[in-house]
């Protein structure tokens, strides 16, 4: 180290400096090199096929920034893990590329940022990893295995089942469903994002997520036509945008892989939304999206005191209306904007006509504020039947809420391009803000 030297022959002050800045840079170098990373694999290593190996990447919020890998037979080794707090458990699932989840560092630091927890995220990427899904399905039961292991040792130094939450996205969202299993349902809560269709559908609740498997199971239904599971399976099952296309996601496959894994993906996006808080999105309780679209369940007077189911990170308020419904299932539809937040205002629209001969079409609304500002509903309901003196009930949403209406404009349309242009007349309408009923 010549150069050291020298600078301590020119000048002791400037030696000094030298000397500190390089040992700063090795101690920064050395801690960037210790600290573990999520396993980045390629579209190789998934023709070869990989074995399973996991990796337990616990973060806190005394170590954000830097993953301790745990053991999970020996937590007592670990520095940072606390069991008297929550332990948040993330799975990934399938991987074709190899890649890393891109979601997967956010989704983390969203979480800690929401409450000081032990966060680990499960990288089980090698045995994830292959163009061969149903190697993939059969690696799962190690991951199971080595879960199980892992919540073991915790109980055995101290933590309980009640702070155990595990967030699992597409087949992860069914290995969380046999750890719950394992422990009778007894762990805290479950959400299953987008759970995984093929290989699992038509299987009995024993061989797939069920919402006996843990005390609060809630589930984002994102790509039930494709990648996704359609039937309900947790407690409460969220179908944004009816659960198939999502909007902003590409509708040809020309767009490449996006075309296969955006619906399957805004799961997890919807879930990452609601810890930033910027809006909270509404599911509304409801036997199909055909009635709900149709504006027939847009109030939650049946499920009073209760508010409406809210998806995400608060969902398990909703646990309380467990108690009174028996099986504890419900299916919440809602619609959502194209791009994060994803949020969608919802009014519901109610009309009275005067023509004297029904008439059958569909309505669109134009609203406009004080400022001259102006959105349109973006939610296109199936045609609805206007009698005279009868009310008709419909729903609208908007990418923007006002809070001062100035105006307020429609346009009816039979969407026929040949025949009559009838006229709906129009004898009261009201519009009323579903998260704001006092409006």
């Amino acid at each position: 180290m010549w150069w050291l030297h020298a600078a301590f022959q020119r000048s002791p002050v400037l030696g000094l400096c030298v000397f500190t800045c390089f040992v700063a840079w090795c101690v920064r170098a050395d801690t960037e090199q210790e600290c573990p990373k999520f396993t980045d694999l390629n579209i190789g290593n998934a023709v070869i096929g990989t074995d399973v190996k996991v990796q337990l990447l616990l973060h806190t919020r005394r170590n954000q920034n830097c993953a301790e890998i745990l053991s999970e037979n020996n937590l007592t080794a670990s520095t940072h893990l606390n069991l008297t707090k929550q332990t948040i458990i993330i799975i990934h699932g399938y991987r074709l590329t190899g890649s890393p989840p891109v979601w997967i560092d956010e989704i983390k630091e969203l979480l800690l940022k929401k409450e000081d927890s032990n966060v680990i995220t499960v990288d089980w990427n090698r045995g994830a990893t292959t163009v061969y899904y149903p190697s993939a399905v059969k690696n799962a039961k190690t991951v199971v295995g080595i879960l199980n292991n892992l919540i073991d040792q915790m109980l055995a130094n101290g933590a309980s089942l009640d702070s155990v939450y595990m967030i699992g996205v597409s087949l992860g969202a069914h290995i969380a469903g046999f750890v719950g299993k394992a422990y009778n349902g007894k762990i805290r809560r479950i959400t299953g994002l987008d759970p995984a269709g093929p290989s699992f559908t038509g299987k009995l609740p024993s061989e797939r997520l069920d919402h006996t498997d843990a005390q609060f199971v809630d589930v984002i239904h994102t790509d039930i036509d494709a990648l996704g599971y359609r039937e309900p399976l947790g407690n409460i099952d969220f179908y944004p945008n009816g659960g198939t296309d999502q909007p902003g996601c590409p509708k040809t496959i020309f767009s490449g892989t996006q075309y296969l894994k955006c619906d399957h993906q805004r799961s997890v996006f919807l879930y990452m939304a609601s810890l930033k808080q910027n809006c909270n999105v509404t599911g509304y309780p409801c036997d199909s999206y055909v009635n709900y679209r149709n504006g027939k369940c847009v109030h939650c007077e049946a499920f009073k005191p209760l508010p409406c189911p809210v998806l995400g990170y608060y969902a398990d308020k909703w646990k309380d209306r467990l108690i009174e419904k028996n099986p504890p299932v419900t299916r919440a539809y809602f619609d959502t904007s194209d791009k994060d937040p994803f949020c969608m205002y919802h009014y519901s629209v109610d009309i009275i006509t005067w023509n004297r001969n029904s008439r059958r079409g569909f309505i669109n609304i134009k609203i406009t504020d004080n400022a001259g500002n102006t959105t349109e509903s973006k939610i296109n309901s199936g045609a609805a039947a206007f009698h005279q003196y009868r009310q008709a009930h419909l729903l609208a949403g908007f990418d923007v809420d006002f809070d001062n209406v100035s105006k307020i404009a429609l346009t009816f349309s039979t969407r026929n391009a040949i025949g009559p242009k009838y006229k709906l007349r129009v004898l009261q309408m009201r519009l009323k803000s579903l998260s704001d009923p006092q409006r």
